[in-house]
Parts: structure tokens; sequence; C-alpha cells
């Protein structure tokens, strides 16, 4: 199987799309085709061993339409300009008709607007258009001032034609009918008038002088055109956003070739080239820094506003800006293999996809223009046998044909799916499919994995005790562990450095396997390791200590013992833990009524530990990567629509059979590549962004899809005449082209109002945190917190509270906000914080 892309060349209305769509399903060896209205393609899967490219083309042709194999890097080259070409064509048409339009509508209506305003009529036009002598010249000048109209929107009666040939109307058909009528019913009044003034039969030429329907025929032509511009001005808004990611990438880079710094085209660097990258310039591919520092802006691909500092070995991604230092890269990505370019594939590829709910005006669409033409030759006929005149008759028949839009229904979805994935990708949020975007709208659960998701997926220093100076007891294991590559050693070494602590020089240094590590620093000898080193050593264990550790490891923290010859002098608890947004997460989902479970194959002790802290009471624990498949098709067994979201190679399973899978940006290449929607941050946040942004996607379709058909229902009807007989309600053709017109731009402006979506912020945590059930929230304001250990040291003091059910603590803002399932006095409060060596200045 493979799957193509192929540029549609004729397509103007839903009924076109469905045609298309239609012809190439029936082909043999065709697995899937998806044809886009928005930007005229299709994507089609099919099995290469029994099908080609050339036998998909020739079934597009054989239903009347043009095709041809996209080339996706020329294609995304020339977006912008094909679009304002588009633009610029259309504009043309559409002056050009209303220069002509507008002395057609005078030379036929002026009679209306002096007598509407008592203001006699000027003497040339007097002289030269009225009377029945100048009846000829009155209509024929029409007719010459018609023609120009007619020819520079030829193409509607090219394309309308072609297709009732093909037997496969579409909305052309429809305006090439209804002008074509009017016109050619002018042409015969000019006949007709002619022959009444050769027999002087004046009641002839009176009845049909003054009914000669070529404005209405300049009219349709011209509003058309005009709801043709201002459709095509809203399209070029809705894929602004894969624009700007497309113009992210640079057109040239600086290689270095022969040791001679060399500019050529991006597409022409090779995996291998040393790229330079100097400051404020666009980074052309994917890369590892081999030369210089920098902080790199990757806003415009994470959603990330604050620049990432990089060195020697760091990973640099393409479209990102280098902010201030002169870098040298390793393309590792170039081309199509690119970070940059995957994410405008997979955003042009779901802007190009359908979402379910797209199927009922998918039907509707393909049986649309042929109802419509019935229902037009009906209302001519049924007129004409109830006794009105043949004008009557043919306007009602012409208003009917111009007043349907296909266009709406076939819009009504695309534009929307096309507008809310840009807003996706501007946010870091990339949505792989229209169907994803769709289906998170309904999930009524989620499942979290642990370790990467709800927590940072690495250790940290979560508790210092010691018997000395803690500053002091961080240089003596910071120098101890300066020579370690063991995660427990970077996490404290992490530490040594937030606290901006110069470790102490070292000599002696030894490393036992598997025990811990030795050295002299001041000419003291000090050990570091675990319990097993410490007694080996035959080093005093402090109770209190002791205690502290057994609490620590009970917590199934990992314990580091720093000791000096005869004692411990402190020990360092290091563990995993919880991301700052994985309170919030939580928060959100409940307030959305969305149950939350967290799976994790650790221990149930650490599980239960997690799941207390952020707020998670359905916990599954020490289960394997296939087990937790289990849990997420034993819940859909029950009816529930089920996202799993996760970052690891041993989540791909779940992410794979859930509804929605959704894999953290930062996670694993096979976890992206197994997801349905993939956050570029990694921010749990974006969980709620992406479903939020899911209902205001689908609400903004259903309301397009509501009043596309609202509009059709209601239009066709009051066009035909349905309520003239009892109320007089009759619709001018004219009036009926102008409501077609705008119909289409109101589904487009509608969609478009999704670019005001607006991003929950999290900057504020009491926004995100609501009461539920009967939960009681305190917000404490604490001075003295200065980095995250003094905030975990505030969280851990809170947590001891037996009432306290949530805490999330602040550290920018100097705050906590507790959850409580009971009373607790702000003195108790005020107690435990002093406790801990902290200040509270006011609690709310």
């Amino acid at each position: 199987m493979i799957k193509e892309k192929y540029e549609i060349t004729g397509m103007t209305c839903s009924s076109c799309s469905s045609h298309v769509e239609k012809a190439v399903k029936k082909i043999e060896g065709v697995k899937n085709v998806n044809v886009n209205l928005l930007s005229n393609n299709m994507i089609v899967e099919y099995d290469n061993s029994i099908l080609d490219s050339d036998k998909v083309i020739n079934a597009v042709e054989n239903a009347g339409y043009g095709a041809i194999l996209s080339d996706n890097k020329n294609e995304r080259k020339h977006v912008s300009e094909d679009t304002n070409y588009d633009t610029l064509n259309i504009k043309k048409r559409l002056v050009i008709s209303i220069c002509f339009l507008l002395p057609l509508m005078y030379l036929s209506m002026h009679h209306m607007i002096y007598e509407l305003f008592n203001i006699p009529v000027p003497h040339v036009i007097e002289n030269l258009f009225h009377g029945t002598s100048n009846v000829i010249t009155f209509i024929f000048t029409q007719f010459l001032l018609l023609l120009p109209i007619i020819y520079v929107n030829r193409n509607y009666f090219i394309i309308g034609y072609k297709r009732l040939i093909k037997r496969t109307p579409n909305m052309d058909s429809l305006i090439a009918l209804g002008s074509s009528a009017s016109t050619i019913y002018g042409v015969i009044v000019l006949y007709l008038v002619g022959y009444g003034l050769a027999i002087n039969d004046f009641k002839l030429v009176e009845r049909y002088s003054n009914d000669i329907y070529f404005e209405s025929a300049g009219t349709i032509l011209t509003l058309i055109t005009l709801g043709k511009y201002l459709e095509a001005k809203s399209k070029r808004k809705t894929k602004d956003a894969i624009t700007k990611l497309i113009n992210l990438a640079p057109k040239k880079a600086t290689v270095v070739r022969d040791k001679n710094e060399v500019e050529i085209l991006s597409e022409e660097v090779v995996v291998g080239d040393i790229v330079v990258i100097k400051p404020g310039n666009n980074i052309p591919v994917d890369g590892i820094v081999i030369e210089g520092e920098s902080a790199v802006d990757e806003s415009s691909i994470t959603g990330e506003s604050i620049p990432v500092e990089k060195s020697i070995n760091s990973h640099v991604i393409s479209g990102t800006i280098n902010k201030n230092g002169y870098l040298k890269i390793k393309a590792t990505k170039v081309g199509k293999d690119t970070t940059l370019s995957q994410i405008v594939s997979l955003v042009e590829e779901a802007s190009n996809s359908k979402a379910p709910i797209s199927k009922l005006a998918d039907k509707v669409s393909g049986i649309f223009v042929p109802v419509v033409i019935a229902i037009s030759i009906i209302t001519f006929a049924i007129w004409l046998i109830i006794g009105q005149s043949i004008e009557f008759a043919l306007s009602s028949a012409i208003a009917v044909l111009v007043i349907s839009c296909p266009c709406a229904l076939g819009l009504a979805t695309p534009v929307a799916i096309m507008v809310g994935t840009g807003v996706g990708a501007k946010n870091g949020i990339i949505f792989k499919s229209a169907e994803s975007l769709e289906l998170l709208h309904k999930i009524d659960t989620i499942i979290l994995d642990k370790t990467g998701t709800i927590t940072c997926g690495k250790p940290k220093v979560t508790d210092i005790v010691c018997s000395i100076d803690e500053d002091i007891l961080l240089k003596i294991t910071g120098a101890l562990e300066s020579n370690s590559e063991h995660p427990i050693s970077l996490a404290i070494l992490d530490m040594v450095k937030e606290k901006n602590i110069l470790v102490e020089k070292i000599s002696n240094f030894t490393t036992v396997s598997g025990r811990g590590v030795k050295g002299i620093i001041d000419e003291n000898e000090y050990f570091c390791g675990n319990i097993a080193f410490i007694n080996e050593n035959n080093i005093n264990i402090n109770d209190k200590l002791h205690d502290s550790a057994n609490t620590f490891q009970n917590e199934r923290k990992t314990v580091v013992y720093v000791a000096n010859k005869e004692n411990i002098i402190g020990i360092i608890a290091v563990a995993d833990t919880l991301k700052e947004e994985s309170y919030n997460l939580v928060n959100s989902l409940k307030n959305r009524n969305i149950d939350i479970y967290m799976v994790t194959g650790d221990n149930k002790t650490v599980a239960q530990n997690i799941g207390k802290k952020v707020g998670i009471k359905n916990i599954v624990s020490e289960v394997l990567p296939n087990e937790k498949q289990e849990v997420v098709l034993k819940l859909q067994n029950q009816g529930k629509k089920v996202a799993f979201v996760g970052d690891g190679i041993n989540d791909s399973p779940s992410l794979v059979v859930s509804d929605v899978g959704i894999a953290i940006g930062t996670g694993t290449d096979i976890a992206i590549d197994c997801a349905d929607v993939v956050l570029m941050k990694n921010n749990l946040q974006d969980v709620i962004t992406a479903i939020d942004l899911s209902r205001a996607v689908i609400n903004n379709i259903k309301l397009n899809l509501f009043w596309a058909f609202f509009y059709n229902i209601i239009g066709i009807p009051i066009a035909a005449g349905v309520f003239y007989l009892q109320y007089g309600l009759k619709l001018n053709p004219m009036l009926g082209a102008l409501a077609m017109s705008f119909s289409s731009v109101c589904v487009v402006t509608n969609a478009l109002r999704l670019n005001n979506f607006k991003v929950q912020k999290n900057s504020k945590l009491e926004n995100n945190i609501k009461e539920e059930n009967n939960l009681k929230e305190k917000i404490v304001y604490i001075d003295g917190m200065q980095c995250n250990h003094c905030k975990m040291s505030v969280e851990k003091a809170l947590n001891s509270i037996e009432e306290v059910e949530n805490v999330n603590v602040s550290l920018e803002d100097k705050k906590a906000i507790i959850s409580l399932n009971g009373d607790v006095s702000n003195e108790k409060i005020k107690q435990v914080i002093d406790e801990a060596g902290f200040e509270v200045k006011n609690i709310e």
C-alpha cells in the first residue's frame, strides 16, 4: 500500500469533491480516498501491485476534472503565491464585472430611480433609450453591456456545462443555467420586440420591453464573483498557520566546504554537512552543535517563549532562531526528514483529512445539484400550469438555481478543521488527523502514564537531612559526585548547581562499584553511597538520621548517605518528582467531568503516594506494557471513550488501541509515531488545551452545518415561490445570487473565529483549581522560598496535615494553594510551615 497526494483542477463546490471521490473509490485496489475542496487536493491510499497513479489520474479525468501528482516540495514553495494569484485573478474579474454592471443596472432601472425621487430623466437618456422607437437600442445596449461580464466570467459556463455533459453537475452548473436562462430569454425578447415593431403590434412590444433579464444575468455573475472573491480572501487566512510554518525554514544555508563558508540552497544541504548559524539566523536543518554556545528561540516549534541554552553536543531543530551566539552544527536530518518538515506534513495531512462529522454533508452534496435542477424545472412547470406568466415562472426557476449553495455545505467542515489544526500547531499541539481532532471532544476517560508523564522522568533531590550546615554538606557531596555520570549523582549535582555552590577540590578519588565513592577533601576522608557502603567502612549511624532514612525509603525514595571516617553527617533523598502542571491537569480534567486513571509499572506504594499528591484515585500499578493495553481495552468494553497519555516505548501499545493516543513531544520516537496527537512541549496542560480546542472546532463545525442546511432548507422554498400565493413572498434572482454568495463567506468567516481560541494559562494556579464536591481551598502566602528544595519542603510540610487533600506550591508567586477535606485552623497551617523553616505572610 502507498499513499499519494494529487492536485485536482476544476473543483468549485462540494458536489465536485463528492464526484471525484466516488470516481476514484470505484477503482479496484483503492483503499481510501480523501478529497479536500478547500485545498483542491486528494490523498489516495492504494495497492500499488494492482494500480498506479496514471489510472487514478484517468479516473479523475473521466469524471470531468483534472489531476496531477503533487510535488510537495514545489507545492509548499508556491502555496502562498498560488493563493495570491487566484485572489488577484478573481479580483480582476470582479472589477471588470462591476464596471459594466453599473451602467447596465442604471440603464435597465433608471426610470425607477427617477420616478422614486421625482427627478426628470436627462435629455440624453430620454432621446436615446425612451419611447417605442428606441426600444431596440434600449435592449441591445443592455445586451452589449452584459457580454463583457459573461466573457470575464466564462469559466462558470465552461465548467458548468462540461459537468452537465459528464452528468456530474456542480455549483457552476447552477450558475451557468441560471444566467444562461436569463440571457437567452433576453435575446428572445429582443427578437420578439423587433417582430412586434415590424407588424406594429405595440402591445407585444410593451409587454416584453420591461422584462428583459439581462441585468439579472449580469448581477448574478457579478455577485457570485464577489462571493468568490471574499471567500478566496477568507480561505487565505485559513492557510496562514501552514504558510507561517513553511516560511520558518530559511531558503539558504551557509555550509563549510573545503574549509570555506559557502551559501547554498537549504534543500542542497546533506547529512553530515557542517552548517554555520550566525546570530539572528533561522536554523535550516536538524543537527548537533559541534562549536559555540548560544540561546535558541524554539517557540515556533514548541511554543516555549524562553530561549533554550545550546552548547557542544546539544540538539537543534530546523525552523528555530539562533538568538545571540555563533554556532556550528553537524546536520543530522535534512529536507523532508527535519522536524519542521515532519510537523508541516502532519498539519497538512490533518487539514486535508475528513472528520466523521462531515459524512452527512458529503452524502447531501453528492445529490444536491441534480435535486436543485429538478426542483427548478418543476417550479417552472408548476407556475406555468397554474396560469402564471412565463416571466414569473422563469424568474422563480432561476431564483431556485442561484440561491442553492452546495459550497456552504462543502466548506462547513474542512475550513474549521484547517483553522483548528493550524491553531493547534501554533500552540505546539499536532493533530495527525481530523478524526483525532473530532474524537478528543468525546473523551470521558483519560489514562495517564506515571514516569515521564505525571512525573519528570528523572531523579531529583527531594529531601536533605544533616548534622552540619546544608551548604557545606552539598559542597562535600558535590565534590564526591562530580566525577560520576550516575543519574543519582547527576540529580545531586543539579541541586549543587541550582544553589550556586562551588564544590571542593578532591584527591584520592575512588569508586566502589554498586556501593559509592570516597575521596579526600581538605585532608579529611569522606564517603558517599548506600547503607552497605557505610557499614563496610564501619561508620557510626546517627539514630535520628537513620530514622529519617527509613522514612524516605518507605516512601520509595533512594537514600544517599554522606559521612566522614567516624559518623554520618547527612542523608540526601532522591526520587522522580511530580511535574508542577500535573496538579493543574488533574483538577482541570475533574472540572470537565473526565475520569482519570494512572497506570504504572512501579510498585503500589509509590503509585499510591503519587496518586494521593495529584488527586488521582483510580490507580493501576505493577503492570507490564501489555497489561497497560488491557486496562485501556477493559475501559473501552465498558463503553468509555478513552485517551491515553504517555511518552515511552512501553506506552506504544496503549497509545495505538486507545480512542485517542496522546504523546508527549519529548518522549520516544516510537511513542510519537503511535500517537494520534503530539504535544510538542513537555507540558501536560496542553492535554487540556487539546481537549478544549477539539470542543471549539466541533462546535464551530456544528454551527456551520446548521446554518448551511438551514439556509438551503429555507432559501429554496422561498425562491420557488412556495409562500407566494398565501403571503405574496417571492425572491428576485438577484437577491438569491447575493444570498448564495454570502452563505459561503459566512461559513468561512465563522471558522476563522477559531483563530481567537484562547489557551488556558496556568501562571495563576488558583484559577485552574476550582472547588469540587465539598473540598475547601486556602491560599497561603509564604516568605523564604528560594529554590525547588524550599518548594518541596513546604509541600511536604503541608501534606503532613491529615485534612489536606491536595497541595500546589508556586515558587514564582511565593504561595501555596491547598485543598482541604475538613476544617483546619490557620494557626495549624502556620505552625507546620514555621517548623519547616519558612514564614507565613498571609492566609486567605
